[in-house]
């Protein structure tokens, strides 16, 4: 019986410790289980999924994208930005800069809706007062359960070429306008003077003018219509700038006349341009009869031409230049209105404009096509001393039959041609 018993509790000890041993060993392998998964013990239910900095593609698209685009975590930190998101200011310091977009993304964060805005932001490093304001339309989106996607495009261009075309229109309409009622009440007062003799032949005179100002701005605005898409219409061709200069000699032969104004020309002759006739002869004309125009009785205006290399003018590649520069010792032009001469209907002077007839147009006749040419046209000027206007566009070749008379030495002093 001793035995027995002696053997049931031997038995019944060995029985505890198998089972206590095996109880350590499981926990022992759930703990080291949880620490390798950075988990814990006491951790009762499962571990929640965590969602992933950008979704699977997001990244790819947002690199395509046109617009800014900013990715917003849920502390309102920056997940992902596109390099003109910096370029603009919108994020700084890896938060956005823009307070208003910021509460956007809040809101949207908040109840998953999608919202839009149009804003107004100052230029990076420039004040308010120096700079045009840039003009952007904010879109911002729920990018998954997290994130906010914030799209950011600039419309300052779009805007100002609307103001352009309302600007113009309005313009276009005054513009007509005024010769046209001018043309109505003189026809009036021939009507009402037909009695007099003298009176009509004054009258009829001043119809003929506002007719003949009446038709330069329709002729204008043709003009324009023609080249402001930048592209040449018709095929390039060999182009004499000494015919030009001839041309637009011969276009304000009468008006430099009347004011004892001379026109002398000079530089290198036997240049070529390469490009359209009609526009070229347009341009410079333009820029002869401003010179003109502006210009006080008993001054002189001067054109000068010469060939320069591209690539000291405009630092791009190696190549050839003509340029043509015409000098007035006229009114001058201002700092501020240097900056806008080459706008649609904008005039230094309206008062002088209508006294010369001049519509505003000229000068934008002259950037378009430079433009179109390949060229540019730039200003220098002092008030009370004068102007000089420069074009300067691709050298051509002359035609086969001309280029044994197209190196003509430099004329050693200016010609005048009034």
């Amino acid at each position: 019986m001793d035995v027995n018993v002696a053997a049931a509790a031997a038995c019944a000890i060995a029985g505890l410790g198998v089972g206590l041993t095996a109880s350590i060993a499981f926990r022992w392998s759930e703990r080291e289980q949880n620490r390798g998964s950075g988990g814990s013990s006491r951790n009762t239910g499962p571990e929640p999924l965590q969602e992933p900095a950008l979704p699977p593609g997001v990244d790819t698209v947002l690199s395509v994208l046109r617009s800014c685009a900013i990715v917003l975590g849920d502390g309102d930190e920056v997940v992902k930005a596109s390099s003109a998101a910096y370029a603009m200011g919108l994020v700084r310091g890896g938060a956005v800069a823009v307070e208003q977009m910021l509460s956007l993304a809040r809101s949207t964060r908040r109840d998953g809706e999608i919202r839009q805005i149009e804003l107004e932001l100052t230029r990076p490093g420039a004040s308010a007062r120096a700079a045009e304001p840039l003009a952007v339309s904010v879109r911002v989106a729920p990018l998954g359960s997290r994130l906010v996607l914030v799209l950011v495009e600039d419309r300052t261009e779009r805007r100002r070429i609307e103001a352009i075309r309302r600007d113009f229109v309005a313009n276009v309409s005054h513009e007509l306008k005024t010769p046209v009622g001018a043309l109505s009440l003189l026809s009036e007062a021939v009507a009402d003077a037909a009695d007099d003799p003298e009176a009509v032949q004054r009258f009829a005179g001043r119809m003929q003018v506002e007719a003949t100002r009446l038709a330069s701005l329709v002729q204008e605005i043709i003009d324009l219509s023609r080249v402001q898409d930048d592209q040449l219409k018709v095929d390039p061709e060999p182009v004499s700038v000494d015919e030009l200069i001839a041309e637009a000699i011969d276009r304000c032969r009468q008006t430099a006349a009347a004011k004892q104004i001379v026109i002398a020309a000079g530089g290198t002759t036997g240049l070529y341009l390469v490009g359209n006739r009609g526009q070229l002869a347009a341009a410079l004309g333009n820029l002869v009869e401003n010179a003109v125009n502006y210009s006080p009785p008993r001054t002189r205006v001067a054109i000068a031409t010469r060939r320069i290399s591209s690539a000291a003018a405009l630092g791009e590649a190696d190549g050839e230049l003509i340029e043509i520069s015409v000098t007035d010792q006229g009114i001058g032009i201002s700092e501020k209105d240097r900056e806008r001469i080459f706008e649609r209907f904008y005039r230094v002077d309206p008062a002088r404009s209508r006294l010369t007839g001049g519509t505003g147009l000229g000068l934008s006749i002259v950037k378009h096509v430079a433009a179109s040419h390949r060229g540019t046209v730039s200003v220098w000027s002092v008030e009370g001393q004068g102007s000089t206007f420069t074009l300067r566009l691709p050298a051509g070749q002359a035609p086969v039959e001309n280029r044994a008379s197209s190196a003509a030495p430099t004329l050693p002093a200016p010609e005048a041609r009034s």
